[in-house]
């Protein structure tokens, strides 16, 4: 289709058009623009340059979304985005296509042109990988379907299962893990009695393993990219099989969207809810389970029995210690972007957070670093920490009416007894038992991108 200016005269509807009229001509209007939206990467010059004169002549921002996608994968281009993008918008963030998106978000009551973004972002992605069709079909992108922004999707450079999950992967004996040094990280589990270790420096490859640990079936979902490892529980109530999650290989601001096997919906890894796809409005919402991250040597010391991943993975990576994303990680700055209040936290600063008992909570990491037990609470329910600022390790527990603080490698109460610190509980006199709760590392940008106004945090 050659695009000309005659494809928008007449375009515009009286107020006492009959709805059949209109329908019509929104219909026209709908797949001109559509048109004129993948010209920009998919036409001739001419096809491209009169593309470009439609959008501008229209001149809404709706389609600023489209301009901004077409900015990522054509660089060659980016001046002519630019200026179309500074006549609709009426902003000037130049050829940066991170700035733009940052704008993008800000400004979440300008609502894209739908039948034109979802064709163009639909061509682009398939183009990338045809397999992206399971996750963006059109009849799950239409407004009002999304629980997330859909402009606001963005390709994280690898296609699905691009970095592949680990099911059920081989586990060795904490005693023949010749290949770790004492400082690595490592994920602790333990549920059930059932102890197992899982290297960051392997699970930075993977991202996600799916596993039934203590009779329990888990999947832990890592977002390298936010620094949160979040272990979830995947038999959901009224399903006979447990869900089994992977990596699809987009990203919504700087988070990773991890899917489900079952019906390819998209989930967002920091809160276990379906965002687009089958399952959203279905009420599902993925358990937390307690998970730390710790050094190798002060895990296997609590833990002798604990089992851990071999480097036998099945696939060909360099596990070497400080070898993943080692240039991200020793970066101030993301990968992707996103925006975040700086004002008290710098964006990559990490915090310990929990999303429990109706509310949500962030404790700096480096507030252990001068109080290793911190006696607090979130909502109405008492908690207390314990952490190892060095180690990125913090674990959480409900104290009850207690208030506690550290002695000889325990936790004494007020009242003076002694409280003996376990992976699952705390273990007081005469049986008592305080239950652990679920939490997780992450970095602050994250935490304030998904919480926001909603959360509170630590400020001891």
């Amino acid at each position: 289709m050659h695009l000309t200016r005659r494809h928008f005269a007449g375009l515009a509807v009286a107020s006492s058009t009959l709805p059949v009229q209109a329908l019509a001509q929104n219909t026209a209007e709908d797949e001109a623009l559509s048109e004129a939206l993948n010209m920009q990467l998919f036409g001739t010059t001419s096809e491209h340059t009169a593309g470009l004169q439609l959008i501008e002549d229209r001149n809404n921002p709706d389609m600023a979304a489209g301009l901004i996608l077409a900015m990522r994968f054509s660089q060659s281009r980016a001046e002519v985005y630019a200026a179309t993008l500074q006549k609709i918008t009426g902003q000037n963030h130049g050829t940066d296509w991170f700035a733009w998106m940052l704008w993008q978000e800000q400004n979440p009551q300008i609502v894209p042109h739908n039948p034109s973004y979802i064709s163009f972002m639909r061509r682009i992605h398939l183009q990338v990988d045809t397999n992206f069709d399971e996750f963006l079909q059109p009849k799950h992108l239409v407004t009002g379907k999304p629980k997330i922004r859909i402009e606001e999707i963005t390709w994280g450079g690898v296609v699905k299962d691009g970095i592949p999950s680990l099911d059920n992967p081989e586990l060795i004996n904490a005693a023949d893990a010749d290949y770790m040094r004492d400082d690595d990280l490592v994920f602790g589990v333990s549920i059930n009695g059932d102890v197992r270790a899982y290297p960051l420096r392997i699970m930075g490859w993977h991202e996600m393993f799916n596993e039934v640990i203590g009779g329990v079936p888990v999947a832990l979902a890592y977002c390298t990219l936010c620094g949160s490892g979040i272990l979830f529980e995947t038999q959901l109530k009224g399903r006979a099989k447990p869900m089994v999650f992977g990596s699809s290989g987009f990203l919504y601001r700087s988070n990773k969207l991890m899917f489900d096997r079952g019906t390819n919906t998209l989930w967002n890894q920091f809160t276990g809810k379906p965002v687009v796809g089958e399952l959203v409005n279905s009420g599902i919402e993925l358990q937390q389970r307690p998970v730390v991250i710790t050094t190798w040597k002060n895990w296997k010391a609590s833990n002798p029995s604990t089992k851990i991943l071999s480097l036998s993975t099945g696939h060909r990576r360099n596990y070497g210690s400080g070898v993943v994303y080692s240039d991200y990680f020793a970066s101030p700055d993301l990968m992707f972007p996103a925006l975040v209040d700086q004002s008290d936290h710098q964006q990559k600063e990490f915090v310990f957070a929990v999303r429990q008992f109706g509310a949500a909570r962030a404790w700096p990491l480096k507030a252990f670093g001068k109080k290793p037990v911190i006696n607090d609470a979130i909502g109405q329910t008492p908690l207390i920490l314990i952490g190892d600022a060095s180690a990125r390790a913090v674990r959480a527990y409900e104290r009850g009416a207690h208030t506690f603080k550290p002695k000889n490698g325990s936790l004494e109460a007020e009242d003076g007894t002694l409280w003996k610190v376990t992976e699952e509980q705390l273990q007081g006199p005469d049986g008592q038992t305080l239950p652990r709760v679920a939490g997780h590392i992450a970095f602050w940008f994250a935490w304030d991108n998904y919480t926001g106004d909603a959360a509170t945090v630590y400020m001891g």
